[in-house]
């Protein structure tokens, strides 16, 4: 079922959505400071190509350096554009909620906005089929 609902995904949008991730990563990662943050474009990319499927986690411990590291370059990357990203993948959640065809894709889209508003940190992994 997810195979059926990734593909639905890529034809109306995902495809779309991945590429202005790869693209704003590629720009991100010309400039050395932006690098980290061109990463995490590639990650949310990952994620926006293939979200069905796949969950969302934080590690369990984090050493003081790397949460400390997480966290300052969390909060430049909302100031920056995680705040407009993350509103962004909401309102295209509200929208698909109205049809109910388009409940799977909006919970996709909130899937999305957490990873867009805190990307620092976080992981992706396959959910384990039952």
């Amino acid at each position: 079922m997810s195979l059926l609902l990734n593909l639905l995904w890529l034809i109306f949008g995902g495809l779309l959505i991945a590429a202005e991730y790869i693209v704003a990563g590629v720009v991100l990662c010309l400039t050395i400071i932006g690098i980290p943050f061109g990463i995490q474009c590639f990650k949310i990319a990952g994620l926006a190509l293939w979200p069905f499927g796949k969950e969302i986690r934080t590690p369990p411990r984090e050493s003081l350096g790397g949460a400390l590291f997480s966290s300052v370059f969390n909060i430049i990357w909302v100031l920056v554009a995680g705040l407009w990203i993350f509103l962004s993948h909401l309102a295209l959640a509200v929208v698909l909620m109205l049809s109910i065809i388009g409940i799977p894709f909006a919970f996709q889209h909130l899937k999305l906005a957490v990873l867009a508003l805190l990307p620092f940190g976080r992981e992706i992994h396959e959910i384990p089929q039952r």
